[in-house]
């Protein structure tokens, strides 16, 4: 069984950072395209990051030039460096997998290597507070 864990999230002032972890358990993907999600309070879930099995890596517009995203093979896991933290950025952060990877059109310039519903694995989430 797949089991995905996030850890990191806290609460921390505007203009500050944090890092995200996903641990990923229960199967190596040697295809697969990872992604980070985040929901705030009213508003539905919405992709933010993508990272495929090519080390490719796509982001949204809102968070494009702060968030980094990555996987460590070794260790299974993937991250999200989070810089320059803004209010808007209060969420429910969430990791998820889906053991394949293409090129999909998720924004301006955000080209996601799935579509939300074709990720199979999903993390309990991670809450992010940015406030000061």
């Amino acid at each position: 069984e797949v089991q995905m864990m996030e850890s990191g999230g806290g609460s921390v002032q505007p203009g500050g950072s944090l890092r995200l972890s996903c641990s990923v358990s229960g199967y190596t993907f040697s295809r697969f395209c990872m992604a980070w999600f985040r929901q705030a309070p009213g508003k539905e879930r919405e992709g933010i990051a993508t990272i495929n099995s090519d080390r490719s890596a796509s982001y949204r517009a809102s968070v494009r030039g702060r968030f980094t995203i990555s996987h460590d093979n070794a260790k299974n896991t993937l991250y999200l460096e989070m810089n320059n933290l803004k209010i808007e950025d209060t969420a429910t952060y969430y990791c998820a997998a889906h053991p394949e990877t293409g090129v999909f059109y998720g924004g301006p310039s955000y080209y996601p290597c799935a579509r939300s519903f074709d990720f199979d694995y999903w993390g309990q989430g991670t809450q992010v507070t940015v406030s000061s």
